[in-house]
């Protein structure tokens, strides 16, 4: 088994932070046990946050800081029904006091009745009128409390399978209100999205002798990631790559194992940037490894992650031949799965485009962390693919908005934008947050950084900048955080990280308002 040895890219500061308020490491089994500990005590911890009789906590994730303090990430139900945006993360000191929580909705958790005057058959025929996509089936309707409005009510939650208009899987969940029938919401949970690789050059994989004689294109140092092909599939987990001399791919598409390079080697470098930056073992934080999917449909011009398989999928582009395993998509579409383990924004609205730009924030730094020289870390996001046939990347995070379509700076109209366009937010304010306003130029590409209210914004360098948004993910977002509620989670991750009033602190606040978020 191959170790792959990387390092950071340079950054444009060096910032100083309290080592305390970092995350620990945490082995799959020590977080088992805090999650089975978490919920060993969730009834009076219930209790000591005056719920009512009839709510449960359901204990999802742990995070240990090094000074101590624990992030307990909770569901909720409500008379054993789940509550949909009722999550909440309590912050526990090391003494063992309550130092705050954060909640998804400041509503009291309660309905009349749990008895639904609609039936789960007229939930289903909603659910399915709302669905955009061919070959569409519904799920049973489950009964629910959805509590992300501005009053929880009782509601029936429905699943509707089916193909997006560009061959992407769909799995619409639709919210339908089980007093009036009326659709409350839905969102997509599809999150789109030595070998010699296509876009990365000669890398080192984790591969691991067959039985049979061989190599399988497994990788057992991080988590048994496994690489399949599809063969032009769209159902399935298709066939394991296998080799014999261990020497994978040739650069070209019309090798099939080139893309299965590019997507373990991505699949490994994401893996390695969340183990060195975040002590994090794995997308889950549970030591396991998802599993990647190559060589999707016909000419599908997309990547996706999907949660309920724990895996990602590439298509192999326009004509077949731009293969979707750039390195920054990798690291993107893992980040999809990073986010469903903590936070769990939803794929909708303004909680939609922070998830969408988590993942280019995160994918972007899994570019600069490894180091290549073949695919040197930028502010761009796809720029390898060239999906447009252009030569033109995906999104540009220094000036979202130079792509036509997404937002610069936040409006009341930010939350109608498609996800992907939405993102351009909270993608500027990484950019500024990082490298700062105006222009510049790194690692040969020129940037032109402008501020929705003419101020100037000096960076803090890229590392503080990722530490800041992981550690409000992790800790102080929720499912329903909006672009307001992530300038609080920031600004309490850097106040965590490197003080209140901290020069840190103090460019999260310029970021924001660079961007019209105050």
């Amino acid at each position: 088994m191959v170790v792959l040895a990387l390092q950071n890219g340079p950054a444009t500061a060096a910032p100083e932070h309290t080592p305390g308020a970092m995350a620990a490491p945490l082995s799959a089994s020590a977080r088992t046990a805090a999650i089975k500990s978490a919920q060993s005590s969730a009834g009076s911890t219930a209790e000591k946050l005056g719920l009512g009789a009839q709510e449960k906590l359901v204990a999802r994730d742990v995070v240990k800081d090094a000074d101590g303090t624990v992030h307990t990430r909770y569901e909720r139900t409500y008379a054993g029904l789940p509550v949909l945006g009722g999550d909440l993360v309590t912050h526990v000191a090391k003494s063992g006091a309550l130092k705050g929580v954060t909640k998804a909705t400041k509503a009291r958790i309660s309905v009349a009745s749990t008895d639904a005057a609609v039936s789960a058959a007229s939930a289903r025929k909603t659910a399915l009128a709302s669905a955009d996509s061919a070959k569409a089936g519904v799920s049973a309707a489950r009964k629910v409390v959805w509590a992300a409005g501005a009053k929880p009510v009782l509601a029936y939650e429905s699943v509707v399978k089916g193909v997006q208009k560009d061959g992407t899987p769909s799995e619409l969940h639709v919210i339908t209100d089980a007093t009036t029938g009326k659709k409350l919401y839905s969102y997509e949970a599809i999150d789109t999205g030595t070998g010699t690789s296509e876009y990365s050059g000669t890398v080192t994989l984790g591969t691991t002798p067959s039985g049979t004689g061989g190599f399988d294109l497994i990788d057992g140092g991080r988590g048994g990631h496994k690489t399949y092909d599809l063969n032009g599939g769209t159902t399935g987990t298709g066939t394991l790559f296998h080799d014999a001399d261990d020497a994978w791919g040739d650069g070209t598409p019309a090798n099939r194992q080139t893309a299965a390079v590019d997507a373990a080697y991505g699949a490994a470098v994401t893996w390695d940037f969340y183990k060195s930056a975040f002590n994090r073992n794995g997308i889950a934080g549970d030591g396991k490894a998802a599993y990647s999917r190559v060589h999707y449909g016909n000419a599908y011009v997309n990547a996706f992650w999907n949660d309920s398989c724990f895996c990602m999928t590439y298509g192999d582009g326009d004509g077949n031949v731009k293969p979707l395993t750039a390195l920054d998509v990798a690291g993107h579409e893992m980040s999809h799965g990073l986010t469903a383990a903590t936070a769990g924004l939803k794929y909708s609205r303004e909680s939609g485009g922070l998830n969408e730009a988590t993942s280019d924030i995160f994918g972007t730094s899994v570019e600069f962390f490894a180091n290549n020289a073949s695919d040197p870390g930028d502010y761009l996001i796809g720029e390898k693919i060239d999906i447009f046939g252009t030569g033109k990347p995906l999104r540009y995070m220094d000036q979202p908005s130079k792509d036509g379509n997404s937002a610069d700076s936040w409006s009341r109209n930010v939350g109608r934008l498609d996800v992907h366009y939405s993102s351009g937010v909270a993608n500027h304010f990484f950019y500024l947050l990082s490298e700062g306003s105006g222009a510049k130029t790194i690692n040969g590409v020129s940037y032109n950084s402008p501020t929705s209210n003419g101020s100037t914004v000096t960076g803090i360098g890229r590392t503080a900048a990722y530490q800041i948004w992981y550690k409000a993910l992790s800790t102080y977002f929720t499912s329903s955080t909006d672009y307001a509620s992530a300038r609080t989670g920031t600004l309490q991750a850097a106040s965590d990280l490197y003080g209140a009033g901290s020069p840190q602190y103090n460019a999260v606040a310029a970021a924001w308002a660079a961007v019209n978020v105050n």
